[in-house]
């Protein structure tokens, strides 16, 4: 099984790189979704700073790798030759992913702040938010998890500034790609 990650600031395109991955029938394992998992398993809101929180907490009691070893069990779980994981946010997952999983691979998409903010307007999620701080405020929080780091270790680097149709078809030949190799 060859494993791929996916990192990127907030509202870069990681979800949509994801949906097509999954569309193309590549199974995906989102980060985000283990945190989720656990603000509702806390009675929790499901807002940003639940979100951020509960992410901290997780960090702080088991390793900033935390949430890539509770991903672990749930990749190895997948019949499939390709997987993918979404929602990387620092260097020691993904030397965690790189020490589990021969070959890791991992995807940095580029998007610039400005088109971040206004995807995250456009997409309405129950953690996001509409103004030009929080996107800063969530963007020094995930950089403070070792996001930047996370970036400069990407093997692979994909430009998200045109159109969903540019960015759909980019994704689609660098999987096939990747698929091909595994």
């Amino acid at each position: 099984m060859k494993v791929i990650g996916v990192v990127g600031m907030p509202a870069s395109g990681k979800g949509e790189f994801s949906k097509i991955a999954s569309d193309m029938g590549i199974p995906v394992i989102v980060m985000g979704d283990m945190i989720r998992r656990a603000v509702e398993e806390a009675g929790l809101e499901p807002n940003d700073t639940n979100f951020g929180a509960t992410a901290n907490r997780l960090r702080a009691e088991r390793g900033m790798d935390a949430i890539a070893m509770l991903c672990i069990p749930e990749i190895r779980k997948q019949p499939a030759p390709l997987v993918l994981v979404d929602g990387i946010r620092g260097d020691t997952e993904i030397a965690l992913f790189r020490k589990t999983f021969s070959g890791f691979t991992v995807i940095s998409i580029d998007s610039s702040f400005e088109k971040r903010l206004e995807r995250i307007a456009a997409r309405a999620r129950s953690d996001d938010f509409t103004t030009a701080e929080a996107l800063t405020n969530r963007d020094t929080r995930e950089l403070g998890w070792g996001l930047g780091n996370a970036l400069k270790m990407a093997d692979l680097h994909l430009k998200n500034e045109g159109t969903l149709e540019d960015f759909t078809r980019d994704v689609q030949d660098l999987l096939k790609r990747l698929g091909q190799a595994a």
